[in-house]
C-alpha cells in the first residue's frame, strides 16, 4: 500500500488515486514546524508524584516518537534538501515582549496551550539537531498557523514556491492550521507523515485523514524523498 491509498478519510473511499507531484527546484520548499526546545525539555521523573508522574509516563510515547523518528526524518529531510539546493524555511512559537502580551487568544488561555515563549529564551529556539543555517528563513508566531501570523505567504510567493513540503509538531495543531492555510492560500502541500508528531498516535492519525486529498497529500520520507529533483535538474 501506497500513500495514494492509505490514510483515506470517509470522503474520499472509492475515490481516483492521486497524481504524482512533480517538485521542481525553486518551486519546492521544506517548512519544519515548531521543533523547538520547549516541547522536549522534561522533569526527572523522581521529583513526581501523583497526578505529575502519571502525565510524565502519558507524554512518554511522544518523545519517544520524536527522538526515534521524527527528528532523524526531520534531518534526513533536510540533509536532502540542502544537498540539492532547495528552499528550507522554519516556523516557530515566539512572542516579541518577555510578558507576552502580543500572543494571540489560542496561546493565552489556561492549560497546555498557554505558552510564554519569548524569542530570546532558550526554551524558544529550534532544536540544536536541526539548527537553521545561515540563509534559511525563520518566521516567528504567536498564532498557530504559520501564516496567519506572518508574511510567510509573501514571502513564498516571492520566491516562486508552489509546493511546500511540512513537517514538525503538532500534527493535530500548528502542522494542521498551517496546511489548511497554505492549501487555502492555493499552494500545493505534502506533509510528512514520518516526520511529524501529535500528543498521542491516535490524534496524529486522525488528524492526517482529515488533511489527506482535500489540504495536502500525506505521504512519508522515504516517498517524499523519491519525488525530489535529482542532483543538477
Amino acid at each position: 500500500m501506497s500513500w495514494k491509498t492509505e490514510r483515506r478519510s470517509f470522503y474520499y473511499q472509492g475515490a481516483p488515486e492521486p497524481e504524482d507531484p512533480v517538485l521542481e527546484k525553486g518551486k519546492v520548499a521544506l517548512l519544519v514546524i515548531d521543533m523547538q526546545n520547549t516541547y522536549l525539555d522534561r522533569p526527572d521523573p523522581a521529583t513526581l508524584t501523583g497526578d505529575g508522574l502519571a502525565l510524565y509516563h502519558a507524554w512518554t510515547p511522544f518523545h519517544e516518537r520524536m527522538h526515534g523518528t521524527v527528528i532523524p526524518n526531520n534531518q534526513r529531510l533536510l540533509e536532502r534538501f540542502r544537498t540539492l539546493g532547495l528552499d528550507v524555511l522554519f516556523a516557530r512559537i515566539a512572542c516579541l515582549r518577555k510578558d507576552g502580551r502580543d500572543r494571540s487568544l489560542s496561546q493565552k488561555k489556561p492549560g497546555w496551550n498557554n505558552l510564554l515563549l519569548p524569542k530570546d529564551e532558550e526554551a524558544s529556539q529550534i532544536l540544536p539537531q536541526i539548527a537553521p543555517r545561515d540563509g534559511e528563513i525563520v518566521v516567528t508566531k504567536t498564532t498557530d498557523s504559520a501564516l496567519t501570523g506572518t508574511n510567510l505567504r509573501l514571502v513564498l510567493a516571492n520566491m516562486g514556491i508552489t509546493h511546500v513540503v511540512c513537517s514538525g509538531i503538532f500534527t493535530d495543531q500548528c502542522v494542521s492550521s498551517t496546511v489548511r492555510s497554505l492549501a487555502d492560500e492555493s499552494f500545493d502541500v505534502i506533509v510528512v507523515d514520518d516526520a511529524c508528531a501529535a500528543g498521542s498516535m491516535e490524534l496524529h492519525a486522525s488528524e492526517l485523514e482529515r488533511l489527506h486529498m482535500i489540504y495536502a497529500n500525506v505521504m512519508n520520507t522515504d516517498e517524499l524523498i523519491a519525488y525530489l529533483p535529482p542532483p543538477g535538474a
